[in-house]
């Protein structure tokens, strides 16, 4: 099954290309490796604002995550040509999670994002590296920033 194929299933639309917030690049090429800048969750098309052990739950936080990935599956999109099927492994996910000091489930947030991945590109090529960290704060106080590493073909 397409890539495609398997985003209709998920009924994902992708969005269009980010624009980055400041002094950066949405992506960057080396040989077959690209390396995507860190999307925040949004809601309703804003900074998804709230802060982890404060003002959101975990399950939220899931939905925050899954909602950066397929931010950054549009962002991949564009790195790859306009073409998903490209992608021959997604190899790492980072994530920081805006928590309290307190909070200790950024890898249960996380696990949005990676699981998103499994779903899209198949369990070997969506399977990934990680890191998910805990942090005082994001920037516009979203809740989740993720930046993405990916192979192409």
């Amino acid at each position: 099954m397409s890539v495609y194929d398997q985003l209709q299933a998920l009924n994902i639309s992708l969005p269009p290309l980010a624009i980055p917030a400041a002094a950066y690049v949405p992506y960057v090429q080396t040989g077959n490796t690209v390396f995507l800048s860190g999307h925040i969750a949004r809601k309703d098309g804003k900074p998804w604002v709230a802060q982890f052990g404060r003002n959101i739950t975990t399950e939220e936080g899931k939905l925050a995550a899954r909602a950066v990935a397929i931010d950054l599956l549009g962002t991949l999109q564009h790195a790859a040509g306009g073409d998903l099927n490209r992608v021959k492994r997604i190899v790492k996910l980072m994530s920081l999670v805006n928590s309290t000091s307190d909070f200790t489930e950024q890898h249960l947030v996380t696990n949005g994002a990676s699981e998103l991945m499994a779903e899209v590109f198949g369990a070997e090529k969506g399977a990934h590296a990680r890191s998910a960290f805990g942090v005082a704060q994001i920037p516009f106080g979203a809740c989740v920033e993720i930046e993405l590493i990916a192979e192409l073909a």
